[in-house]
């Protein structure tokens, strides 16, 4: 749940990289939610009901929509690829489950070790 909540605090972060498991989780947490919310319409429960979820559903979806495409945008970056590419089926399912670029790249840092860069910045190159 912490990963939905990070993307949905970056609502519209176009900036920046995203993890596999940051990408995947949001992705993961919406599916289950929209099931969730959809599960009155699938077991036919009455129509008052039925609609109330409906529109629910539909709002949680309009609300995800940004941070969705935020999210598949940051995760292009962490594969070194302009975030367009996230428009590309079945390409873009391919780049997000791709292993992200190793060290800084023109995006950002690692995600998954900025504090091991941030060191490295630090110290002197040998020659």
């Amino acid at each position: 749940m912490e990963w939905f909540i990070k993307c949905m605090k970056q609502y519209a972060d176009f900036k920046g990289r995203s993890r596999r498991q940051e990408f995947w989780m949001f992705q993961l947490i919406c599916i289950l939610i929209e099931i969730i919310l959809d599960l009155p319409t699938l077991l036919g429960i009455p129509f008052s009901i039925e609609q109330f979820t409906v529109i629910v559903s539909s709002i949680f979806s309009w609300a995800t929509l940004i941070p969705s495409l935020a999210v598949g945008w940051r995760r292009m970056h962490d594969i070194g690829k302009s975030g367009w590419y996230i428009l590309f089926p079945f390409y873009n399912i391919y780049l997000a489950a791709k292993n992200g670029d190793e060290g800084t790249n023109q995006y950002g840092l690692d995600p998954k070790n900025p504090v091991n860069e941030i060191e490295d910045l630090g110290k002197p190159e040998l020659s």
